[in-house]
């Protein structure tokens, strides 16, 4: 019996199985372990930082365990030994871009959380997700081009003519991925920011990508502006230096009106608007300046105080209500335009 199992034990067949299942069962207990025990540590931190680096790590550690596994169940298989450098050089490719895939998700929440501790960033640009993916990834594929000793020298001087043309056929392309990097460096405008382009175009600023920058604009619909355009255009980034704004509303009263009762009126109105409508600045002061002799009325305007843009409109619409009903309690008089025709005889 004893000799049965000593052969059985020096079978590379079984030998294949025996490390292959050792494999299978180490990647399940790991798995087990990582989804009962260290997730229930994860998650009883204040952070959520490790839940999302362990939620990134446990599929490819199993798969990694069971690549490990088949690799040095393959070494077993003297049938193999004329592939055994093929063989390593297969495990090392999947093991450096299952390491890359790991690593470029992890720095891209490490550097998101980090970007969240900045009042400026409340979500991270796609665009430098991008950015880290490919830098990552490039670093792999150095790393696998200096493990099979071949020089990059002699590769880009071969390739650099056929490199041109395809830099000149994605001239546009190119020209969005840096325009998107300059716009997120320079940062005059960042997620959530709330901006004006040429041409009247306003919105809220929903991503920017590698090719374009997505505006949610108020009627809630999505604008896509090429990454070019946009970073040539003149911008108007209503949310610096800060968020609030203020709202100006034009008006006139008749030469007649006495400008010191009118100014008191009005002030009155703005001060109830401001203390009333959702999204006012409730101690903000009003002010009115006159500035104009009009054809029919003394035109002056009045400044109120919004929190954030959208908040205007709705701000506006309330004092033209509440002016309009302070002056007809209080006799003052919006003249309209007349025209007097005289007729020779």
């Amino acid at each position: 019996m004893v000799p049965e199992i000593e052969s059985l034990i020096h079978n590379e067949y079984f030998l294949f199985v025996l490390i292959f299942g050792c494999a299978l069962i180490i990647a399940q207990m790991v798995h087990h372990v990582l989804i009962n025990y260290v997730r229930a540590l994860t998650r009883q931190t204040e952070t959520e930082i490790d839940d999302t680096i362990l939620e990134i790590l446990i599929r490819p550690v199993y798969v990694y365990i069971i690549v490990g596994g088949l690799y040095f169940a393959f070494q077993s298989l003297s049938l193999l030994d004329p592939y055994a450098k093929y063989i390593d050089d297969i495990f090392f490719v999947c093991s450096v871009l299952l390491a890359a895939l790991v690593v470029s998700q992890i720095a891209r929440v490490l550097l998101e959380a980090g970007l969240k501790v900045q009042e400026r960033f409340e979500k991270m640009p796609e665009l430098m997700s991008y950015v880290i993916t490919i830098l990552v990834y490039i670093l792999a594929f150095l790393v696998i081009m200096y493990y099979f000793d071949i020089k990059l020298t002699p590769l880009i001087a071969a390739y650099g003519l056929g490199g041109l043309a395809v830099a000149l056929a994605l001239q546009d392309t190119l020209s969005n991925i840096f325009s998107g990097l300059h716009i997120i460096s320079d940062q005059p405008i960042n997620y959530g920011d709330f901006i004006e382009i040429e041409g009247g175009l306003s919105g809220f600023v929903e991503d920017i990508s590698w090719r374009s920058t997505r505006l949610r604009t108020l009627p809630n619909t999505l604008v896509i502006i090429p990454n070019s355009k946009l970073a040539s255009s003149i911008i108007t980034n209503y949310s610096l230096p800060v968020l609030e704004m203020s709202v100006l509303v034009q008006c006139g009263v008749a030469y007649d009106s006495d400008l010191e009762e009118v100014e008191r009126v009005t002030i009155e109105a703005g001060k109830e608007v401001q203390v009333a409508v959702p999204g006012a600045v409730t101690d903000f002061e009003p002010v009115v300046r006159y500035h104009t002799f009009g054809d029919s009325n003394i035109e002056f305007s009045i400044i109120l105080r919004a929190k954030d843009p959208t908040s205007k409109y709705l701000l506006t619409h309330e004092f033209i209500k509440a002016l309009k009903k302070r002056y007809d309690e209080e006799g003052i008089e919006i003249s309209w335009p007349v025209r007097k025709i005289y007729q020779g005889e």
